[in-house]
């Protein structure tokens, strides 16, 4: 009996999911072919990564039309393949595509409300208060901060090249961000530079791990975020938003109770959360809560944990493998501080050529694709075609960064390309490693300051070269969003005396 049941119920699944992937075919635009249950994104995360099968689509469709259709499980996604149809996203008719649609539950996970997932007027209004958090005066009071912690960079790498003939940096590095954004963004004199298991260097490890089920659910909320919702799904394991609202909680209260200012990211919070202005500013910016301050501190570690970390270990593998750049940029820093007497803010704006190094890196190494949700119905330009609310849009960042129409010989690493004459006549949309437009990256500056202090930290002291272990060509993990090398990176390093 049951069977007759089953039978139509298989059916009509049948016909409905053929139906959903011939969605493009319908609206006559190309498209890549879809698979139940994954649709056109088959083996991603487990044997390809998203950004490199993001750029096989772009390889094979470009030219065709300036997007193709794919699908993302039952969803039809947006891949856009023509930098002009990438600025009428991101800048033109960004009042088209100003969410990322991301997913996030403030009810149930205050934590995600922060602004990397925030959509619509919530967005607007924290971005608002956030900005001048970022403005050149709050970096360069924040920079005496990430120097202290670059000294410990220094004292843990000649420990290590002291027992060790290679070193794998990654993970050096990745200690080294933890402990710049456990003291800019939570206040802390964190150590996991000199201690193996420190606590906040272990919670973060664990937020970017993301093997196994995490995957599972990370894909299926991004995927059908409403339904996630109405499950009351969380974003960030329940330990670990605990540990930062104690954290910051904590912190805030020692402070008040002792009196104490740091020139450092959670007291820009703070001045916000009970003044609503920053000191020095007569701009009312509107308050913070309690429950924002975390969430904004938490997405600072996100970004500072991973993509600032990732940079420089990609930067210093690059320059192992080509030593003639590497003494380039080493005399790029000497001059600077030579010039300003030691390594400070001032030095560090005036390393032209350690900068192109690390463009060139971002550019070789993007953090991420940008993502982008249509927001109210949108008729394509000259077309017929009309996105739906709520279709995802992806911008290829990596397929960008490697397409040898705008990059010759892209997987050469060369920082010439960003000396100044060449980025004049280069399109901007050619690099957009922080994204582009109003929905760029705020603290974009504050990565790569604490990435110039990393390497020109590094570069003053020790000289990397390869070693038996060193791998060409790299391999990405496909459980990892951000570009993260299998084995790690590994090289020889040793004291400059």
């Amino acid at each position: 009996m049951w069977i007759y049941l089953l039978l139509p119920i298989l059916t009509l699944s049948f016909l409905l999911i053929r139906r959903r992937f011939s969605y493009w075919q319908r609206q006559g635009v190309p498209f890549i072919p879809a698979r139940f249950p994954v649709g056109s994104f088959d083996g991603v995360g487990v044997r390809n990564h998203p950004s490199q099968l993001l750029a096989k689509f772009y390889r094979q469709m470009k030219g065709l039309h300036p997007f193709v259709g794919v699908y993302y499980f039952l969803q039809p996604v947006v891949v856009v393949l023509d930098l002009d149809f990438a600025k009428t996203i991101l800048i033109r008719d960004f009042q088209y595509f100003h969410d990322r649609g991301l997913y996030y539950n403030e009810k149930d996970d205050p934590i995600s409300g922060n602004l990397l997932h925030l959509e619509g007027s919530r967005w607007t209004n924290q971005r608002k208060k956030l900005i001048p958090t970022f403005s050149s005066g709050k970096l360069r009071m924040m920079c005496p901060t990430i120097l202290k912690v670059a000294d410990n960079l220094k004292v843990s790498f000649e420990r290590y090249v002291a027992e060790r003939d290679e070193i794998e940096i990654k993970d050096i590095l990745a200690r080294f961000s933890t402990d710049v954004i456990a003291s800019c963004a939570f206040g802390l004199d964190c150590s996991s530079l000199l201690e193996a298991d420190d606590e906040f260097r272990r919670m973060g490890t664990k937020v970017f791990d993301i093997s196994g089920w995490k995957l599972l659910k990370l894909f299926f909320v991004f995927a059908f975020g409403n339904v996630a919702r109405r499950c009351h799904m969380k974003l960030i394991d329940e330990d670990i938003s605990q540990f930062f609202f104690k954290v910051v909680r904590e912190t805030i209260d020692f402070r008040k109770k002792n009196h104490v200012h740091r020139k450092d990211f959670l007291n820009l919070l703070i001045q916000l959360k009970d003044n609503g202005e920053l000191e020095g500013s007569n701009e009312k910016l509107g308050t913070l809560t309690l429950n924002e301050v975390v969430a904004h501190s938490f997405v600072f570690f996100l970004g500072g944990f991973e993509t600032a970390s990732t940079t420089m270990s990609y930067c210093l593998y690059e320059l192992s493998l080509n030593e003639e750049v590497q003494e380039r940029a080493r005399q790029c820093v000497k001059a600077a501080i030579h010039k300003y007497g030691d390594l400070n803010y001032d030095a560090l704006l005036d390393m032209p050529y350690l900068e192109q190094c690390i463009n060139e890196t971002l550019r070789k190494y993007p953090p991420s694709t940008i993502y982008r949700i249509v927001t109210q119905n949108y008729h394509v330009p000259d077309s017929s075609i009309v996105f739906p609310k709520g279709m995802s849009v992806m911008i290829p960042v990596y397929a960008i960064h490697h397409d040898p129409e705008f990059w010759p010989s892209p997987e050469l690493y060369d920082p010439d390309r960003f000396a100044p004459e060449e980025c004049v006549s280069r399109n901007p949309l050619t690099f957009i490693p922080f994204g582009e437009g109003p929905r760029m990256c705020v603290a974009a500056r504050l990565g790569v300051l604490q990435t110039k202090i990393g390497l020109a930290t590094l570069l003053m002291n020790f000289r990397f070269s390869r070693c038996k272990n060193s791998t060409e060509p790299l391999q990405y993990s496909p459980k990892h969003f951000i570009l993260t090398p299998v084995g790690g990176l590994k090289m020889r390093v040793e004291k400059i005396q």
